[in-house]
């Protein structure tokens, strides 16, 4: 189905082919394409990326699939990515075979398979034994592979992305709670949660003396600023999967780097099993200074089970450090 979030994923994913620098890094592109699930785009998106790589996207049509299927002994399918990139396949391998008399650029084999799919040429005899559509079968199924394997990591990396763009949310709402203006992330302002979106009802930009003209600032995950100082009351990275280097990184960048952020309670945000890795990461020299900061842990589970209550009777950051430890 063809949402607005869809349609953006989609662009962003043709921009990010547009940045590819190896194949594998275009399959990978197609694969997260695939995954979306957008029903008759196969031979224009095909058509799209051919143009920005030429030499490692064909393009696609019906003509070309048939006389891919005449030359090659395929079984390939119109509008179907595994097909798509198994026929890729082949026709790198004929481009290799006579490169010579072809080009570099994939549109020349993709030509002269739509000529013979176009009844322009008549196809070389098919092999009896059966090898042509054995090795092009042996590619569907390799190619299958890399996609379902695909398909999982990318399931996963949606999964982490709503769980941390959630606890983003529980965060923002308690701050609106409890009486601060929020900042949200500004890459994260425009994710989607339940009927609007993450950053609705939040700050427009941070108060100019907290953001110190550092951008790393302007990524933190979620940070309150009261509304009546315009300091930094406290500030949160969600740390789900990733590493959580960055994330400390930017809150040293705020406390260290902007006058109204000197006394802010520092949190990072991550699940109850990931405290003694978060505690592993303090301890690296490069975050010397993080100790006299009092950074501190705040499980995913305790921000779970008190949120309501502290929205409901709450007044300051102090049912937070009640619930959060100190690294």
């Amino acid at each position: 189905m063809r949402t607005p979030a869809t349609k953006t994923l989609f662009a962003d994913l043709l921009h990010a082919c547009d940045h590819c620098n190896c194949a594998q890094d275009v399959v990978a592109a197609i694969q997260r394409i695939d995954a979306i699930g957008i029903k008759g785009l196969g031979p224009a998106v095909a058509n799209l990326l051919y143009f920005i790589h030429p030499t490692l996207v064909a393009p696609f049509n019906t003509a070309i699939v048939k006389g891919f299927n005449a030359v090659a002994g395929g079984g390939v399918k119109l509008g179907r990515w595994d097909h798509y990139l198994s026929m890729r396949e082949g026709l790198l391998r004929l481009n290799e075979q006579y490169r010579l008399k072809l080009s570099n650029d994939l549109g020349a084999i993709a030509g002269l398979m739509f000529d013979v799919g176009a009844g322009r040429y008549a196809a070389p005899p098919a092999a009896m034994d059966g090898t042509a559509i054995d090795l092009w079968r042996k590619d569907l199924e390799r190619v299958r592979q890399e996609s379902a394997a695909m398909q999982k990591e990318l399931a996963l990396a949606r999964e982490s992305d709503a769980t941390h763009t959630g606890v983003q949310a529980l965060l923002r709402d308690l701050g609106k709670a409890l009486g601060f203006d929020v900042w949200i992330a500004s890459n994260d302002r425009g994710r989607v949660h339940g009927s609007g979106l993450l950053g609705d009802g939040c700050m427009d930009q941070l108060p100019a003396m907290a953001d110190g003209g550092l951008e790393s600032v302007r990524l933190i995950d979620v940070v309150w600023v009261d509304t009546h100082t315009s300091r930094v009351a406290a500030a949160f990275e969600v740390e789900h999967t990733t590493s959580i280097y960055s994330g400390i990184v930017r809150m040293l960048d705020l406390a260290l780097g902007t006058p109204v952020a000197e006394k802010c309670a520092l949190f990072l945000v991550a699940p109850d099993n990931r405290r003694d890795k978060v505690a592993e990461q303090l301890q690296r020299p490069a975050f010397s200074r993080v100790s006299e900061l009092g950074i501190r842990y705040l499980p995913y589970s305790q921000l779970e089970q008190h949120h309501a209550s502290m929205s409901r009777f709450g007044s300051s950051i102090k049912p937070l450090l009640e619930i959060s430890q100190r690294l």
